[in-house]
């Protein structure tokens, strides 16, 4: 376990005095050793303190990717709810507009069912003038005929008439 208490900095390291005893470690040795955990201890500090930064970057970086992945989650989600609403408003204008359309059509059947029965009428009134129509210039031709036949009748009576007037007359001359 590591005593939290107890912070050693490299210029502590530096500073401190091992004191002088009598057949004790060579003084320039000692002091060699502790530049080099002095040096050491700063390198450390140094990657502690990057290593530091780059956790807390990394940790920012984390949260904010995690406010991404939230807002992405609900703007799906919102998506996913709009898409629902707009399929069903879809569907429900669909039905409506079928709706519409076969009542349309509906209506329009009907109108040109009237149009047929009218025009079946109109035909209908056509036909029976046409076949008045037709009677009455077959009696009007049987009149006409009947009436050319009297008249080449009396044309023929009054010729044979006149011929033998005419021919009796020539005797008697």
């Amino acid at each position: 376990m590591i005593d939290e208490a107890f912070h050693l900095t490299p210029l502590d390291v530096r500073r401190y005095d091992f004191g002088r005893a009598l057949r004790g470690y060579n003084p320039a040795r000692v002091d060699q050793f502790r530049d080099q955990v002095a040096e050491e201890m700063e390198r450390l500090t140094r990657i502690n303190q990057d290593l530091d930064s780059k956790a807390r970057s990394f940790h920012e970086q984390l949260r904010a990717f995690r406010e991404r992945d939230k807002a992405l989650n609900d703007a799906l989600v919102s998506a996913q709810q709009l898409r629902g609403e707009v399929r069903e408003q879809a569907e429900r204008e669909a039905q409506l507009i079928i709706r519409e359309a076969q009542a349309e059509g509906e209506r329009i059947i009907e109108g040109a069912k009237a149009d047929v029965r009218r025009m079946e009428e109109v035909l209908d009134n056509l036909d029976r003038s046409r076949r008045t129509y037709l009677a009455q210039m077959r009696t009007l031709i049987a009149r006409q005929l009947s009436e050319v036949e009297a008249s080449d009748s009396q044309v023929i009576a009054s010729t044979l008439r006149g011929a033998g007037s005419n021919s009796s007359g020539s005797n008697q001359e």
